[in-house]
Order: structure tokens, then C-alpha cells, then sequence
């Protein structure tokens, strides 16, 4: 079993992260574009033909299920990637989790990059599962940014800026960027008190659904390979992505040529 991930960057490790868990013997092919990042900028034709290459590049490797693991390119490129492969690949996108973390009411809180935030996209979400809850939008600048360069004075400073937006007491935060999940803990020391909504691990799962299999983890400790696509090319995983604790996990996976 194959599963492939497409993002423009490290936000990809949550979710691959998530499937490794779930199942230790499934095989990753991680595809990326850092010549073309942040996608969050761009024309949403641009994150689509961007999306949709990175896409392609993985299903040549023969992967049974794809997840398009970043926030961006579900939104305007899922689809463009599912016409292209569907129904020979099932292709999974992307979503805030918004509606487990409605479900409790309350202050929810909902950090998004500022391209995301008050979008007709995200407010849809809103209106369609937020429900009783009261939920605040807070935009994150150079957050996703700094977690992909690493960097952790900018992930402290913009996390505690995102934190200084949102109101006091909120019950729950949904991690509206899948970089945001790796810098979970942080985002949670911040706000303290919320329980923290990301979407890798129903994500994952919702994958492995979509090919018929289910999380377990096959006797004789054996794990899948892992390979590493960046625009198209063959490649190590990123220096960066090891320091996460998703990362540095991947990074002992088997390699495959």
C-alpha cells in the first residue's frame, strides 16, 4: 500500500505522520514545490497548475490514494487534481476542522493564514458547521512562514501575536494551515485551556477509508519507505523538516530509490 501527499512544503508531515501511525507499513511519497513557495500568496490558477504538477509528479509512482495535505490547494486545486485522477486514484482534500470543534459550543477560535481568513471559503465553513458556537477568525501572518523556514524567534513571535487576536477563554482553536500542526504545543501553551483542532489525523484515515483499509499496525514491525519529490526531482527530506517531531519521526523511515 501507497499513500502520496501533496503540499508546497513541510505543512505535508502532519498528515504523513498521522497515516505512518495508523499504518507503520504503508509507504509515503512526499511531493512539494519549494520553487513555488508559499502557495498562500498566489493566484488561485497559479496554486492550482502549482498543485496539480506536484500531483502528477507522485501518481507516477504508482501511489493507491493521494491527499492534497495543505489547506491553499484543496480550496483551488482540488478539482482540478481530481478531474485529473479520478477515479483511478482517490484523491482526499484538505479541511479545517471547524465542525468537531463546533460541536461543543462555546468560544472557538479558528487561526488561518491571512489569505484564508474572512474568505467566502472559510466562511462558508463557518455558517455551514459552526453552529451555537461563537467563532472568531484570527488571521496568522509569517506564521506558516516561519515553520517552514524553522525558524523559532518567528514562530514565537507570530504565534503570540495570533494569540494576543484571540479572545480570552475560547474553548477550542482549529489549526486552520496544516503547518500550524506542527507547532501544536506551542499554539496550545499560548492559548491556554483550548483544546487544539487539526485535520491530519481525519485526513489520514479518511484516506485509507477511501482504498478500503484499515489503521493497524502488521506484526513483525514492519514499516513502509519513504520517498521525497521536490518539483518532480527525486530528493532527501528537508533538513527543516527534522526538527519536528513529525519530521524526525519520518526521517527513520527506509528510504526508497
Amino acid at each position: 500500500m501507497k499513500i502520496a501527499l501533496v503540499d508546497s512544503g513541510i505543512g505535508l508531515l502532519a498528515a504523513a505522520a498521522a497515516v505512518r501511525r495508523m499504518r507503520p507499513d504503508a509507504d509515503l511519497v512526499l511531493s512539494c514545490d519549494p520553487e513555488g513557495m508559499p502557495w498562500g500568496p498566489r493566484t488561485a490558477q497559479d496554486v492550482s497548475d502549482r498543485a496539480l504538477r506536484c500531483a502528477l509528479a507522485a501518481a507516477e509512482r504508482g501511489p493507491d490514494a493521494l491527499i492534497v495535505a495543505c489547506n491553499t490547494a484543496s480550496v483551488h486545486a482540488l478539482t482540478a487534481v481530481r478531474a485529473a485522477l479520478e477515479p483511478a486514484l482517490p484523491v482526499v482534500g484538505t479541511v479545517p476542522a471547524i465542525k468537531p470543534a463546533a460541536a461543543g459550543g462555546g468560544g472557538v477560535a479558528i487561526w488561518a493564514t491571512p489569505a484564508t481568513t474572512g474568505s467566502a471559503y472559510q466562511r462558508a465553513l463557518i455558517a455551514e458547521f459552526g453552529g451555537a458556537a461563537e467563532v472568531t477568525e484570527v488571521p496568522c501572518p509569517g506564521l506558516a512562514d516561519a515553520v517552514q523556514a524553522g525558524d523559532t524567534a518567528a514562530v514565537a513571535a507570530a504565534i503570540e501575536a495570533a494569540a494576543a487576536l484571540t479572545p480570552v477563554g475560547v474553548r477550542a482553536v482549529v489549526l486552520g494551515c496544516t503547518h500550524y500542526e506542527l507547532v501544536t504545543d506551542r499554539i496550545a501553551a499560548a492559548v491556554p485551556g483550548a483544546e487544539m483542532f487539526g485535520s491530519a489525523d481525519a485526513v489520514a484515515a479518511q484516506a485509507l477509508r477511501r482504498i478500503g483499509q484499515a489503521a493497524r499496525t502488521p506484526a513483525g514491525g514492519v514499516f513502509g519507505g519513504l520517498e521525497v519529490l521536490l518539483n518532480g526531482r527525486g530528493a532527501g527530506l528537508p533538513d527543516v523538516a527534522t526538527a519536528y517531531a513529525e519530521g524526525a519521526a519520518l526521517a527513520v523511515t527506509p528510504a526508497t530509490a
